[in-house]
């Protein structure tokens, strides 16, 4: 566990693409072939979740603290944003929306949306590069798919509650948990949605349609009133 450079990190994602493709041939639920390429994937997981910066994991402390300490009848993404802001980070919350489309006996197309929180910061062990943060409350939700396997169960356990990552880390997340959600449906007898792949899944982090939204002190101040006028009604 440590810091990583974004160039080592997507070494580390090619590496395991590379050895991926090199053993997918001779893969089948039981052989050993497979039990080891379910084995490596989950270590190159622990190994992408486990490198981290420092400002990764300050900004991770601080939005527990936060959670820890907000009214529950608050909205969660605006106070976080609110909270960062006021603690002198430049947060702001990211609404992502991409077009995609379906076939079926029709050609569909929809507009998708998805909301996280953007933080940008100082990578003092990478020259002062201002670096692109993504936290996201729901992360490893986004991955879960119906009756998974055992293998796969254990891959979105492995994923924080909480994910604070640059964008090459959710590149590397979605490069091996797409593949897996896709063997897991398949070994079901389930159907593939076009919602499981790698463009559709990375689009909510990474869509370049991102409509940015902040919030001042002000919008604080004004949100506490409200709480305050609402969490305790009259018991008369």
């Amino acid at each position: 566990m440590g810091s990583v450079g974004e160039e080592e990190l997507v070494q580390m994602v090619r590496d395991y693409i590379e050895f991926a493709d090199s053993s997918s041939s001779s893969l089948s639920s039981s052989n050993p072939s497979s039990i080891h390429h379910r084995q490596s994937t989950l270590l190159f997981l622990q190994e992408v979740l486990g490198k981290h910066t420092d400002e990764e994991l300050e900004i991770h402390e601080k939005v527990c603290m936060y959670l820890k300490n907000m009214d529950q009848t608050r909205n969660q993404k605006k106070f976080l944003v609110m909270k960062l802001i006021m603690d002198g980070y430049e947060a702001s919350l990211c609404k992502t929306s991409w077009d995609s489309t379906f076939s079926c006996s029709k050609v569909f197309q929809f507009t998708e949306n998805y909301e996280y929180i953007e933080v940008w910061i100082m990578d003092k062990k990478n020259g002062g590069k201002p670096t692109r943060l993504i936290v996201d409350m729901e992360f490893r939700s986004q991955f879960e798919v119906a009756r998974p396997t055992g293998t796969y169960k254990e891959l979105i356990n492995t994923l924080p509650a909480i994910f604070v990552g640059t964008e090459e880390k959710v590149k590397g997340i979605v490069s091996l948990l797409c593949p897996a959600g896709k063997k897991s449906l398949k070994e079901k007898g389930l159907h593939i949605p076009p919602w499981r792949s790698a463009s559709y899944m990375q689009s909510k982090w990474l869509s370049k349609n991102c409509k940015k939204v902040t919030f001042s002190e002000l919008d604080m101040d004004h949100s506490e009133e409200e709480s305050a006028s609402t969490c305790c009604p009259s018991i008369f």
